[in-house]
């Protein structure tokens, strides 16, 4: 009974409910549902202005309240995720090419090359990658296109340290011997052995690093160096409603309340996609 009782308990455990784990499924479904298709899940038009309706709280007709110029603060909420998502996606899509392409060109390069990505890197990581991304934004101007490019490039440091680390050891192991030994071409042992080991743990990775870039592009068009007004971008809208937050509080809380959620979801999926891939690996 008792090694019945043993034997069962695991599967207990991964049957178990998880509610955190369902909540950041669905709050984060209905993100990308508004960042599809926005006009399903409101009527108004985001840059619907109507002097006549500026600073209403929040009611049954507008649940978000409204802005300084009468907008409508749950429509601009709902279509700002398109660019927020849209951001986050790209910085986290140019931060993990350029980490893939500098930790496997050290990892796989001898060691000049492996010397001269690792003095590239020590530059980076001199810089604080929010620092490094106003410098970018300094130098090309600003912009959404700009944000996630910058975002991309002050995180891209981290990624290709654990690539290269991670890449080192594949490289070295015993069945990338074995394929060698095999007679199979450099080409292959990378494309067949090499990149699958070492991509395989990114995933949970990137989930993380789109809640990381969604704060950071926030953060920059917050400073006014991301999307710029009229856009409805959650960064945008809370600085746009930082001047009214002692009367009309809810023009900047619902943007900030939808960041971090977006953030916290990404948390708890990116960890429940690590501890899945861990699982699976042992």
């Amino acid at each position: 009974m008792t090694a019945l009782t043993t034997s069962l308990a695991p599967a207990r455990t991964r049957s178990r409910p998880r509610p955190g784990l369902f909540a950041a499924g669905l709050f984060l479904t209905l993100v990308v549902v508004a960042a599809l298709v926005p006009g399903l899940l409101t009527s108004y038009a985001p840059d619907g202005i109507k002097p006549a309706e500026f600073f209403r709280s929040p009611s049954a007709e507008h649940w978000f309240g409204t802005d300084q110029n009468g907008r409508d603060v749950y429509t601009r909420v709902v279509y700002g995720a398109g660019q927020s998502l849209l951001i986050g996606l790209g910085a986290t899509a140019i931060s993990l090419g350029l980490g893939i392409l500098l930790g496997l060109s050290a990892a796989l390069g001898g060691r000049r090359v492996d010397f001269a990505v690792g003095r590239v890197l020590e530059v980076l990581f001199a810089f604080p990658g929010l620092l490094l991304a106003l410098l970018f934004i300094a130098v090309f101007g600003t912009g959404a296109v700009t944000a996630a490019i910058a975002v991309g490039i002050g995180e891209a440091a981290g990624y290709a340290r654990l690539i290269r680390s991670q890449a080192t050891t594949v490289v070295r192991s015993g069945y990338v011997e074995a394929a060698r030994g095999l007679g199979h071409s450099p080409a292959r042992v990378v494309r067949r052995t090499v990149l699958p080991n070492v991509l395989r743990p990114l995933a949970a990775l990137a989930t993380l690093g789109i809640g990381q870039s969604v704060v950071w592009a926030s953060s920059l068009s917050f400073l006014g160096l991301g999307a710029q007004p009229p856009a409805a971008e959650w960064g945008a809208m809370l600085a746009d409603g930082r001047t009214f937050l002692q009367y009309a509080w809810w023009t900047s809380f619902f943007p900030g309340l939808f960041i971090v959620l977006t953030t916290l979801s990404t948390t708890v999926l990116g960890r429940r996609l690590q501890a899945w891939l861990d699982v699976r690996s042992s």
